[in-house]
């Protein structure tokens, strides 16, 4: 039954996963291929599609309407002019490695879009980025299967447990970033009515002296 849900569904939320974030869906599609619940090619592919078109996405929306974007969140302001200093000292370096850079790989194709680099430019380089990480953390998470299998013996007792457990990790990882943007929104807010009076002191008092 398993096998023929992830036959059916497994390589779309592959693709919407890697689209939006990436990381854990791959780690765990990785693992499922060595079991032979899924293609490791094909799981490779998929990836490299989701997170290419996902990153050529927020790439020219950054084009278009980058400063909105990160204004949205005072985290991703934050991360977002960090980016943007980074582009400008190593661009090329910076859209090929971006997606392994814990932190970063949210906004930077915004960052990217924003900063002016070239449409072409990125379409060619960001295509070979999401080729290699697609490859790389794939197969390494194939092979985290393997290491594994030898270090437990016959895994198929235990792979419910791994399961559950990169299930977990990722939920973890989840609620961690929106806990962390969470906080960032509220000191913000409380930031801005903490200066919200400290602007309209001037104003009332010279209303007074009238």
């Amino acid at each position: 039954m398993l096998q023929q849900f992830l036959h059916d569904f497994g390589y779309f939320a592959l693709f919407l996963g890697t689209f939006f974030e990436g990381e854990t869906i791959l780690v765990l599609a990785g693992f499922l291929a060595f079991r032979g619940y899924m293609d490791i090619s094909w799981v490779v592919v998929v990836a490299f599609f989701g997170s290419y078109a996902g990153d050529q996405l927020w790439y020219f929306m950054g084009r278009r309407h980058g400063r909105k974007i990160l204004a949205r969140k005072p985290r991703w302001q934050a991360m977002g002019d960090r980016a943007l200093e980074h582009i400008r000292r190593h661009p090329d370096i910076w859209v090929l490695s971006f997606r392994f850079v814990y932190g970063l790989r949210t906004v930077m194709p915004v960052a990217i879009g924003l900063s002016g680099y070239p449409p072409r430019r990125y379409l060619l380089l960001n295509g070979i980025g999401a080729a290699v990480w697609a490859l790389a953390l794939g197969a390494a998470a194939y092979h985290f299967g393997a290491i594994l299998e030898g270090m437990l013996g016959n895994i198929k007792r235990y792979e419910l447990w791994v399961l559950g457990t990169l299930l977990v990790i990722g939920v973890l990882l989840w609620v961690r970033r929106s806990v962390r943007n969470r906080r960032a929104e509220r000191k913000a807010a409380l930031a801005s009515q903490s200066a919200a009076p400290e602007a309209d002191g001037p104003s009332d008092e010279s209303s007074d002296r009238r």
